[in-house]
């Protein structure tokens, strides 16, 4: 009986709600109107944005930690990490790719558009190439009605130093944090790498150079010890060669100048100076392995990256979605104009 009477109230409601809509659907047919040519005007004005995705997989040299790292993995830690002897950790890499140096170093990377109009470094190309809505162009040319013209440190600068940047570049340093993107699975450690461009081809290859940039930094930091002591190994074996060459030259010469002569003071110079040669030898052959073994601890320390998804180009934008965008506003309109129908008639 409850039921009924409930279901009767909600029909009548129903009822009164569509009367009151249908005596007003003109005022609703206006709105309407008026917020979808509004919205699509609105949203059309917004260029359309692509964006490409890179997954890596560093290499990890640490010990197995077994059942507790299974374990500690499933609270969404990362027991590897603790035991890595490296002070740059994977979840470190997105304030890698947020610093001034990173930024700055996309910034002489050659992109070209997909339809090939635009051949450029990135940093002419966020510059100069970039589309905006009509009401940020307005924003922009009242800021640089009261722009200071002495902020850009003078024009045609082309050299970046990233510890003293002008306005500009740090504003394009700024662009390039906002379009690439990077997080880290802490569970996996699986590096994803986003890279948002209003074309696609250079959203493509800005996502692969963003890869290569991020892989060498890594590489360069691991393997620094390593390559000052190869470099300093590689000195001491020139020296090493050139010591001994030295004494096998002199040892060789004193010997065919004096083949003939049996004197014991010239036997014994001659002695000295094969001893010498010996000794310089056995430097040169000691130094000659601990060369190729920091060679080969340089490799070592060399790390390895698997590309679980390389960059390719997206063939379908990601945004904005215009059709969402219009329904939206015109169901806040819809909405709005309820009630205000609603107040009216009360």
């Amino acid at each position: 009986m409850v039921e009924n009477i409930e279901y009767k109230l909600r029909e009548i409601n129903l009822k009164k709600l569509l009367n009151r809509i249908l005596a007003h659907k003109k005022l609703f047919i206006i709105n309407l109107s008026i917020a979808l040519v509004v919205s699509a005007f609105l949203i059309l004005c917004v260029p359309r944005f692509y964006v490409c995705e890179v997954k890596l997989a560093p290499e990890t040299s640490t010990p197995n930690i077994g059942g507790l790292g299974a374990l500690a993995s499933s609270f969404g830690l990362n027991m590897s990490n603790m035991a890595n002897q490296d002070a740059i950790v994977p979840e470190l890499y997105p304030d890698l790719m947020e610093s001034a140096d990173f930024q700055t170093s996309m910034f002489p990377i050659k992109v070209k558009s997909n339809k090939g109009d635009i051949n450029t470094t990135y940093y002419d190309y966020l510059e100069k190439y970039q589309k905006s809505p009509w009401w940020e162009k307005i924003i922009g040319g009242i800021k640089n009605i009261f722009k200071d013209k002495d902020a850009d440190g003078g024009k045609g600068s082309t050299k970046v130093n990233p510890f003293k940047m002008t306005k500009t570049q740090n504003d394009i340093a700024k662009l390039v944090g906002q379009k690439i993107k990077c997080s880290v699975d802490k569970k996996t450690s699986v590096i994803t790498i986003n890279v948002e461009d209003q074309d696609p081809l250079i959203c493509a290859t800005i996502a692969d150079s963003a890869r290569v940039k991020l892989q060498q930094f890594i590489i360069k930091y691991r393997t620094n010890k390593a390559r000052i002591d190869l470099e300093y190994t590689q000195n001491l074996y020139k020296e090493a060669k050139r010591q001994y060459e030295r004494a096998r030259q002199l040892y060789a010469s004193y010997s065919d100048a004096n083949q003939d002569l049996v004197l014991e003071s010239f036997k014994a110079k001659q002695e000295d100076l094969e001893n010498e040669m010996q000794l310089q030898y056995n430097n040169y052959q000691q130094i000659s392995q601990q060369l190729q073994l920091a060679k080969a601890k340089l490799q070592e320390r060399t790390p390895a990256f698997t590309t679980l998804q390389s960059a390719s180009v997206p063939l379908k934008p990601t945004g904005p979605k215009r059709m969402v965008f219009v329904v939206f506003c015109m169901f806040i309109t819809f909405i709005g104009t309820s009630i205000y129908v609603f107040k009216k008639d009360i």
